[in-house]
């Protein structure tokens, strides 16, 4: 299926590794010219190179920034201008006990997991608007909907990326801009894979049992029974930002793997 991407430009935040990296790889594959970002300048230069020997007909752009600082998205934002797809997959996470969690976490998490991608909505969305199309994707969590209290200051910035996108959908009607939010479950990225190394060192496991007894001990809910690999969730984020998928419109759809319990 041709998405009709091509020459469309896309800013993937977070975008040096994990969902993020392979959303850039699975829309550069359908022609899309891509905005890498992350903190490091070597990580995004080094994500660049690569896709550029793997795409060379596409368009890549380093974007190193920390946006979760407002003057490095004012420094982002006069650097590319215009773009046609913003997907706000930059998030940090981390299993905490609530009565560890001091203000100063909570506002790290709230920068970092909301505001950011706040602020990149609040300039794109109007050139979006004015130029007659446009996609928004926040990537959110199953967290979102079924927190498991194991990390409530990132659970509670999930929710709010699902009432973000929602309010900005409504701020579209009657053009071809859409915001969505996607939420993936548990997922293979590079954080992921360190955990489990951590937790089954001593195990003797191979990779393939320490995903079934993490899944059946910490998952259980999960119908597939293993962890979601990142270009899953890459390919399905590439056709919600497609000008194939405009019926898509303050959605949150769920790529759990059947974890969240509920029919809604």
């Amino acid at each position: 299926m041709d998405l009709q991407l091509n020459n469309k430009t896309a800013l993937i935040t977070g975008s040096t590794k994990g969902i993020g990296k392979a959303i850039a790889i699975q829309m550069a594959r359908e022609g899309a010219n891509i905005i890498i970002n992350g903190r490091s300048k070597e990580a995004v230069d080094a994500v660049v190179a690569q896709l550029k020997t793997e795409f060379p007909d596409n368009q890549f752009c380093s974007a190193a920034y920390d946006l979760a600082a407002e003057d490095q998205v004012d420094q982002l934002t006069k650097q590319f201008a215009d773009i046609d797809i913003l997907v706000n997959n930059m998030g940090i996470f981390q299993p905490m006990d609530y009565y560890q969690i001091d203000d100063a976490t909570w506002h790290k998490f709230f920068d970092t997991n909301v505001l950011a991608g706040n602020r990149l909505a609040k300039f794109y969305l109007p050139k979006m608007i004015h130029h007659g199309f446009g996609r928004i994707i926040f990537i959110a969590s199953e967290e979102a909907l079924m927190p498991s209290g194991e990390m409530a200051q990132y659970s509670m910035t999930k929710t709010m990326n699902l009432s973000l996108a929602k309010s900005l959908s409504k701020l579209t009607k009657g053009t071809n801009v859409t915001v969505n939010t996607v939420m993936p479950g548990s997922t293979l990225t590079e954080g992921v894979q360190s955990m489990l190394d951590a937790m089954y060192k001593d195990s003797g496991f191979s990779q393939a049992q320490r995903e079934q007894d993490f899944m059946s001990k910490h998952r259980p809910l999960s119908q597939i029974q293993r962890l979601i690999k990142p270009d899953e969730i890459g390919r399905f984020v590439t056709f919600v930002a497609s000008p194939l998928a405009g019926a898509f419109s303050g959605e949150a759809l769920r790529m759990d793997g059947g974890m969240v319990p509920t029919i809604f």
